[in-house]
């Protein structure tokens, strides 16, 4: 497995023993193509795109572009996508020769027993409601949704400041500590787990009460992916099991309200 965050060292090592399998994400595979001597991908047989529409975002495209430059043409591809965008589109032309199209679902949608609630609200005030979300809900494990990794970090800092057992999961930490703060939430030391969109698919998580978007996505399927965190863990099929989703919207103030 090659992620960053982990010694390339190490990974290195491994790779000089030649595994008939490599899990990886772009930006890390392409910095060992370029420095991990004797590695290379002349004789890749089977290559596999998971969530292509994540990996075509600004962060991947670049790396992927590499190494599909360097891959062989003769080759097996399988690109799975929860989503065909133009990007997936290009990407699907690029790379896949007469292709087989299985599309397992059209639609998407959350079960009866999830309760969703939007809150409008002055950017100037989210982390009071938050604040005051999280102090009503107190104890329930709650997985809050920011954009970026510094808003992670902020919030984390500011919770525990207030008594709140909060920690933070992000893109920009180490394997070690990902995996720490993760153990730690699971292990019910912290009951608020604050994430970046990278916790927002394949986590395993036990038991979460409550999934709060501080920060709106984008995409509507993005709120129902992260409402999933708490359908999984619990087994997606107990009807008397209810669970909450909150989604901060923010508005602007006008001046007639900034003077009330």
């Amino acid at each position: 497995m090659l992620v960053g965050g982990i010694d390339m060292g190490q990974q290195a090592i491994k790779l000089a023993k030649r595994p008939h399998i490599i899990v990886a994400t772009p930006g890390r595979l392409v910095d060992h193509l370029k420095n991990t001597k004797g590695f290379s991908l002349r004789t890749l047989k089977f290559l596999v795109l998971d969530e292509a529409d994540r990996l075509l975002n600004v962060d991947f495209e670049k790396s992927l572009d590499e190494i599909l430059n360097v891959i062989p043409r003769e080759r097996k591809t399988y690109l799975f996508s929860a989503t065909m965008t133009k990007k997936v589109r290009k990407l699907q032309r690029a790379c896949l020769r007469n292709p087989v199209k299985i599309e397992a679902a059209s639609k998407y949608s959350t079960v009866n027993t999830l309760k969703q609630q939007y809150w409008f609200m002055a950017s100037m005030y989210k982390d009071c409601h938050l604040v005051y979300l999280l102090t009503e809900m107190i104890g329930r494990t709650t997985m809050v949704f920011t954009s970026t990794c510094d808003k992670t970090r902020f919030l984390a800092i500011t919770l525990r400041k207030l008594g709140f057992r909060a920690i933070p999961i992000n893109g920009q930490m180490s394997q070690a500590k990902r995996l720490g703060a993760l153990n730690m939430f699971k292990a019910g030391e912290c009951n608020i787990l604050i994430c970046t969109d990278v916790a927002s698919r394949g986590l395993d998580i036990p038991s979460v009460d409550v999934v709060i978007n501080y920060d709106i996505p984008f995409e509507s399927k993005e709120i129902k992916e992260k409402g999933g965190r708490k359908r999984r863990a619990d087994g997606g099929d107990d009807d008397d099991d209810d669970g909450d989703i909150y989604s901060f919207r923010k508005v602007k103030s006008s001046k007639k309200s900034r003077r009330r």
